[in-house]
């Protein structure tokens, strides 16, 4: 996967194993104290969250979630989806309503000032800070994701030590 060329903030893969669901399961069960200081593993269902250790997180550091699911002719669908931190995406989505409510808020006394033929050029200016704000969030979020593209390939590797 080459997370540097996608253009989407949460990237999602697809991969097939062998393996059933249990004894995926059972792997990661395996690996957890084995990589312990450095990655958390957690699983629940057909579920499996892998994330970066404690001491080696940083606010750019990337989760995976994995979902496994049989496929019928007895192989196992993997469908993986690397996210930030979730107390990250969090304020990011805090802050993209807060950005979106201004803006509506503004756009409305904006219409009601034209309608009423009054000066609305301050409103108008509030809407273009709060679309740049907009742009500058996806930018951060960007930037931050790239930072994360070295632990997203550490992630991917303790996936195939899973697989293997």
């Amino acid at each position: 996967m080459q997370p540097e060329k996608e253009i989407k903030l949460r990237l999602r893969f697809y991969k097939t194993s062998p393996k059933s669901i249990d004894a995926i399961m059972a792997s990661c069960e395996k690996l957890k104290p084995d990589v312990s200081p450095d990655f958390h593993i957690k699983t629940l269902d057909n579920h499996i969250w892998l994330s970066i250790g404690a001491r080696r997180r940083e606010k750019h550091s990337p989760n995976l979630h994995l979902e496994l699911d049989k496929m019928e002719d007895g192989n196992t669908a993997i469908n993986g989806l690397f996210g930030p931190d979730p107390v990250l995406w969090t304020l990011f989505m805090f802050l993209h309503f807060v950005v979106a409510g201004i803006f509506i808020i503004f756009f409305t006394i904006a219409y009601s000032k034209w309608t009423l033929n009054q000066n609305f050029g301050l409103d108008l200016v509030i809407m273009l800070l709060m679309i740049g704000l907009w742009i500058a969030l996806y930018f951060i979020a960007r930037m931050l994701r790239r930072k994360g593209i070295p632990q997203m390939h550490e992630l991917e590797d303790l996936l195939d030590k899973i697989l293997d």
